[in-house]
């Protein structure tokens, strides 16, 4: 039964990759007053932190996240759209604010390397699942802060639709 709920999760991840039929992906936005947290209905600018957005076929607006860990809620949860065309998640590595990541630093959710059950705190002070660009960044933040490196692909479904748990 475990094993049936596993392959659900992760059919519901790989399918954002299937759904793109040109193989364009629309580009990332840039976070303004109007970006609004689809989960916790405040401005992203409200939070600190690694952030996230998710485009749907056919709106021309994405979801917004103010946490990361919320985009992938939102990819795993079987009442959310599914039609996903591209997920963005804050580049950490490129990032020279955490508070406030700035324009231009947005990767591709199926790029990007994530530490997971870290010491570092989301901007909504849980667990969060923090994007880097490439894996030497993510590996050093583990060295300093805890956590483990997961690809997009090996997101546990129980870390991210679980309650917070204390960082260890």
């Amino acid at each position: 039964m475990r094993r049936r709920a596993v392959l659900i999760g992760l059919l519901s991840l790989t399918q954002c990759k299937l759904d793109r039929p040109d193989g364009a992906l629309p580009p990332p936005r840039e976070i303004t007053d109007a970006s609004i947290g689809q989960f916790c209905g405040m401005s992203l600018s409200e939070h600190a932190g690694p952030k996230g957005q998710i485009f749907v076929r056919d709106l021309p607006d994405p979801y917004w996240f103010a946490t990361v860990r919320d985009a992938f809620a939102f990819a795993m949860l079987p009442e959310m759209p599914k039609a996903i065309t591209a997920i963005y998640v804050s580049d950490m590595a490129r990032a020279r604010n955490w508070d406030q990541p700035e324009p231009g630093t947005w990767i591709e959710a199926h790029q990007a390397f994530f530490v997971i059950r870290s010491r570092r705190l989301s901007g909504m002070q849980t667990d969060e699942a923090i994007p880097f660009g490439d894996d030497a960044t993510a590996a050093r933040f583990t060295s300093a802060n805890g956590g483990r490196v997961v690809r997009f692909a090996d997101m546990p479904r129980d870390y991210i639709l679980t309650a917070a748990v204390e960082p260890q």
